[in-house]
C-alpha cells in the first residue's frame, strides 16, 4: 500500500531513515519455531540486566512480525469485503507502528541489530495474500495471522517468565497486550480456520525463518503511525519507510 509521496524506498527493499546500524548482535538462527540453540547464554550486561540470547531473539521476532504484519493489515483496509477483517487490518497497522517504535527503542539501548526485512517465509506469506482477494483473502488472513501469533505469544509468555532484563520484560508486556488485541479481533472475524491455524508446520529450514541481517550501512526501517498523518487512506502496494526520518 502506497503512501504519501514524503516517503521513498519500499519496505521490503531496505526503507529508509536517518540513521544506520552499527550493532553486531543478530541472531544467526531466528524463526517463529525455531530460535538460537543456547537461549539461556547470556551475551551481554547492560545496566537493566544480563541479556541472553533468547531476549535478543525475542526483540528481532517482534520486529520482524510487524515488519509484514503491518503491510497485511494495509490490504486488510483496502481489499477486505468484511468489516470485520477492516478493523483487524487497521489495529494491525496501529499495533505494529506502536511495536515497532518500542522495538527500535530497545534494541537501541541494547545495541541489538534488528532487521529490514522479514523472513523469507512471511515474506511468502505477504506475496500471497496481496495475490488474493474476496473471501480467499479474509479467510487466509485471518487463519495465517491466528497461526503466527499464536506461535509469538507463546514465545512471549515464555521470555517474559526467564528474562532478567527489565527493557525486555517490559517489550513482553507490551507485546503480549497488543498480540491478545489482534487475535482477538481476528477470531472475531469467523473466518478462521482452527484446523489449519493449529497445524502449521513445524522445522522448516533456518533459512526460511530467519529474517535477513541488517546491510551494513542501511537506513533502518520505520513503520510509520497512522497518528502521524503520513499514510493515505485507499493507498496499495507494500509498506515504505518514511524518508529522512530517526528513531
Amino acid at each position: 500500500m502506497l503512501f504519501s509521496r514524503k516517503f521513498a524506498g519500499t519496505l521490503f527493499l531496505g526503507g529508509g531513515i536517518a540513521f544506520t546500524l552499527g550493532s553486531l548482535l543478530y541472531p544467526s538462527m531466528l524463526g517463529v519455531q525455531k530460535v538460537s540453540s543456547a537461549p539461556e547464554r547470556i551475551i551481554g550486561h547492560p545496566a537493566t540486566g544480563p541479556l541472553t540470547e533468547a531476549d535478543r531473539d525475542f526483540v528481532v521476532e517482534v520486529r520482524a512480525a510487524g515488519l509484514w504484519e503491518y503491510p497485511v493489515g494495509q490490504m486488510a483496509m483496502q481489499k477486505s469485503t468484511t468489516k470485520a477483517v477492516k478493523t483487524a487490518g487497521e489495529h494491525l497497522i496501529a499495533g505494529h507502528a506502536s511495536l515497532d517504535a518500542a522495538c527500535r527503542g530497545v534494541a537501541g539501548e541494547l545495541d541489538i541489530a534488528l532487521p529490514n526485512q522479514p523472513s523469507p517465509q512471511q515474506q511468502g506469506f505477504v506475496t500471497q495474500l496481496n495475490a488474493e482477494s474476496g473471501k480467499q483473502f479474509d479467510t487466509d488472513m485471518a487463519t495465517i495471522l491466528r497461526a503466527t501469533q499464536g506461535q509469538i505469544l507463546s514465545k512471549t509468555a515464555s521470555v517474559r517468565t526467564t528474562t532478567k532484563n527489565s527493557l525486555i520484560r517490559a517489550l513482553a508486556d507490551r507485546t503480549n497486550d497488543i498480540l491478545m488485541e489482534h487475535i482477538t479481533l481476528v477470531e472475531k472475524t469467523g473466518l478462521v480456520d482452527f484446523d489449519r491455524a493449529l497445524s502449521q508446520p513445524t522445522g522448516l529450514p533456518a533459512q526460511d525463518t530467519t529474517p535477513p541481517p541488517p546491510v551494513a550501512g542501511q537506513p533502518q526501517a520505520v513503520l510509520p503511525s497512522p497518528d502521524d498523518g503520513t499514510l493515505s487512506p485507499g493507498s496499495t502496494g507494500a509498506a515504505s519507510a518514511e524518508a529522512g526520518r530517526t528513531s
